[in-house]
């Protein structure tokens, strides 16, 4: 199997590190990441500036660019052909309900999705409210539980145009309960805007807001984890309201 590794959290995140380590087992194993931290980027190609490739000595490549960028030129520089699957993770925090829009990690899969390949996005959710140093995240769990549904899954079998979101609990792997497929929920935050001043009295602004949970409702990712599943929840590149569209054409 060959594979293609990339995240937001950066090159030396030790998430990735940890992906890389159990994926390498599997097969051929590419690591493709930003040389900065890129978290809540979105989705976006550098299309305004040169990117730089630099060839570290632990094998990986860091990229000057966004997680997106990454997945790019990791095929089509790096590899030079179109790996069977690709992963991005381990992220530091959950990607669930829409942080999908603002994850650098889904939008590395998103970008594999749009080529056609299947794309996993992978991540651990930390409780928000604890300060937790790397090594204390339990990225083992998460790389573990991607090994097992590698194992389990048929690549093959996910629609084109589709990733799989992933999101595993914070907590030891014997406290898994297991693996539910379940649909996006929707988290709650401040919305807060920090006002300050530069020392030349200009205005500037931190936008940041604080994690206040999420609708609980059952069968969606953000209470599967809650519960001590990995959640699993295919994600595809059409956002149309489908619904919503019949009710529209009717109106015009």
């Amino acid at each position: 199997m060959k594979i293609l590794i990339s995240n937001d959290d950066g090159v030396y995140a030790w998430g990735l590190e940890v992906l890389h380590k159990h994926l390498k087992k599997l097969g051929r194993v590419w690591v493709v990441a930003p040389l900065e931290e890129k978290s809540t980027t979105g989705h976006s190609l550098t299309i305004h500036k040169p990117l730089r490739v630099h060839h570290l000595e632990n094998g990986f490549y860091g990229v000057s660019g966004s997680p997106a960028d990454c997945v790019y030129i990791g095929i089509r520089e790096v590899i030079k052909a179109m790996p069977d699957v690709v992963i991005s993770g381990i992220n530091r925090g959950g990607n669930l309900g829409q942080d999908v829009y603002y994850s650098g990690t889904v939008s590395a899969a998103r970008e594999a999705c749009i080529l056609g390949l299947p794309a996993i996005a992978v991540s651990c959710n930390i409780d928000p409210k604890k300060r937790k140093e790397e090594h204390e995240v339990h990225f083992e769990t998460a790389a573990r539980a991607i090994v097992k549904l590698l194992k389990e899954i048929a690549l093959a079998e996910i629609p084109k145009h589709t990733l799989l979101n992933i999101n595993v609990p914070d907590v030891p792997m014997n406290r898994i309960k297991g693996f539910r497929a379940v649909k996006q929920g929707f988290r709650f935050y401040s919305g807060t805007v920090l006002r300050r001043v530069d020392h030349r009295g200009r205005p500037y602004f931190w936008i940041g807001g604080q994690y206040k949970g999420y609708h609980n409702q059952a069968g969606t990712d953000c209470s599967a984890v809650a519960d001590n599943y990995v959640s699993i929840t295919p994600v595809q590149l059409d956002c149309t309201n489908h619904s919503y569209l019949q009710t529209l054409e009717g109106s015009l």
